[in-house]
């Protein structure tokens, strides 16, 4: 387990981040960013906490994200598990925040490996 509680998987080129020991993926959504130095734990870390500020409403959401190195960069699964009915408004949110420049350019600048 990590710390606070969240379990960090690693597969080879495959990093899961999760409160849940099984990852679980009810919503998602997919997203590709370019780097070729880029630290997934970070990546993982920081989408998970833009989800849950935009997200933490959504009954019984629990906020996953599986990050896999690609030739060019990264591709991203974020989403997680949800108590209740899945609504095309929750869809629809996690893809602005994927797709969400600001975001992006944070998130890239931030998981460069130092």
């Amino acid at each position: 387990m990590a710390r606070h509680g969240w379990h960090i998987d690693r597969d080879g080129d495959t990093l899961t981040l999760s409160r849940q020991r099984t990852a679980r993926f009810d919503l998602a959504e997919v997203t590709f960013l370019p780097g070729d130095d880029l630290v997934r734990a970070l990546i993982a870390h920081q989408i998970r906490q833009d989800m849950w500020r935009k997200l933490q409403r959504l009954r019984g959401f629990c906020p996953a994200v599986r990050v896999t190195t690609q030739p060019g960069g990264v591709a991203v699964l974020a989403g997680g598990a949800v108590a209740g009915p899945v609504t095309d408004r929750a869809r629809t949110q996690i893809a602005d925040i994927l797709n969400d420049p600001a975001l992006r350019i944070r998130w890239v600048t931030n998981a460069r490996k130092r």
